[in-house]
């Protein structure tokens, strides 16, 4: 079998650099677009404490730093999301950064170990107005491209469109036939055996050692994601508060977190937050998703002290994580996320010497 050549070979690059100059325009509209709306683009640090508190997201641990005879030991992080939100405590009010992040033992056409992410930050304003930031951002891409409609594995949709809005309990009712929140109480517990039992009835696999989080996943997987961002893109919105962990819950129904993903042609490009500002219960929802995360994986990160600290002070404020090389890909009509990425992570752990 002959080897790819690789991507610094001068003829693939010169078939791939169109595709990666037109990135760079869409990153320079972005920073245009929000700038002109009085955002301030930040740069934070890529090494942190903790690299995030979610249980299934994998980092990458650094060697220990070192310094005055003390160690200590540091992660890339996996988002920008706690240094922005001590800037939002220290008084910014509209900040974006858009820059590498790093997530371990995640490689697809959608996934690459260190990719670029665009988070925006708006203090004192509602997440509804990230679902409008997000279908601008969709329309500005497609622009700059002269992309008519997204496609990715034989799904398309409008990127001029405005997104459908959808809830999560909705969307399982539809595609499933679940009443997904007669398994969440008003305090945010769960039944699992409930939930169980109505995937069983909706004709998907069940295992005895799911959790009532795996069971949820598997609807979403299976059901849901392959039946949104058809025709146009979809904010599934309103996701049960066990799956909301950095959310504040709705003032409409405390089974529900105000949190939103967004999704185009199958492919998750947004997730976004009215961001949890109570130290206490992201204390408590940090504390439950290491939990889990030792449950399953065996391990679990630090909390990062600081971050709790400035939760005290920080504002009510919504914020939003977008993949930008996702988009980027969408809008080039590119199949997978290492086309549009200068240069990507080498797939074997070496390249033979010659």
């Amino acid at each position: 079998m002959t080897k790819p050549s690789p991507f610094w070979a001068p003829h693939v690059h010169a078939d791939r650099r169109p595709r990666l100059l037109a990135r760079n325009a869409i990153a320079a509209d972005v920073r245009a677009f929000l700038a002109g709306r009085d955002f301030l683009e930040v740069t934070t640090a890529c090494l942190q404490v903790s690299p995030g508190n979610e249980a299934h997201l994998a980092a990458f641990a650094t060697q220990e730093f070192r310094t005055d005879g003390t160690r200590l030991p540091l992660y890339l992080h996996t988002s920008p999301e706690f240094a922005c939100k001590k800037l939002l405590a220290a008084g910014e009010s509209r900040i974006f950064s858009l820059g590498p992040v790093w997530r371990n033992g995640e490689r697809s056409a959608l996934h690459h170990p260190e990719f670029t992410m665009l988070e925006w930050y708006r203090a004192g304003e509602t997440y509804e107005a990230l679902m409008d930031d997000s279908a601008a951002l969709l329309a500005l891409a497609a622009e700059r491209t002269g992309m008519r409609r997204f496609s990715f594995r034989g799904r398309d949709a409008d990127p001029f469109a405005e997104p459908d809005r959808l809830t999560v309990a909705e969307a399982f009712a539809r595609f499933a036939g679940i009443d997904l929140l007669a398994t969440v109480a008003a305090d945010g517990t769960t039944d699992r055996a409930g939930l169980e039992a109505a995937v069983r009835g909706a004709g998907l696999r069940t295992a005895v050692d799911d959790s009532w989080e795996d069971l949820f996943s598997r609807v979403m997987v299976e059901r849901v994601e392959p039946n949104i961002g058809n025709g146009r893109a979809t904010i599934l919105m309103e996701y049960p508060v066990p799956e909301g962990a950095l959310a504040r819950r709705s003032p409409r129904d405390p089974r529900v977190a105000e949190r939103f993903e967004l999704f185009a042609c199958g492919v998750e490009l947004a997730n976004a937050f009215g961001e949890l500002t109570d130290p206490a219960e992201q204390r408590r929802r940090f504390t439950a998703e290491m939990d889990e995360r030792e449950r399953v994986y065996g391990e679990r990160y630090p909390l990062d002290e600081d971050f709790l600290d400035a939760l005290a002070i920080m504002p009510e404020a919504s914020g939003i994580a977008l993949g930008f090389d996702r988009l980027a890909m969408l809008a080039v009509g590119a199949d997978k996320v290492t086309e549009v990425i200068w240069t990507p992570v080498a797939e074997s752990a070496g390249e033979p010497r010659r």
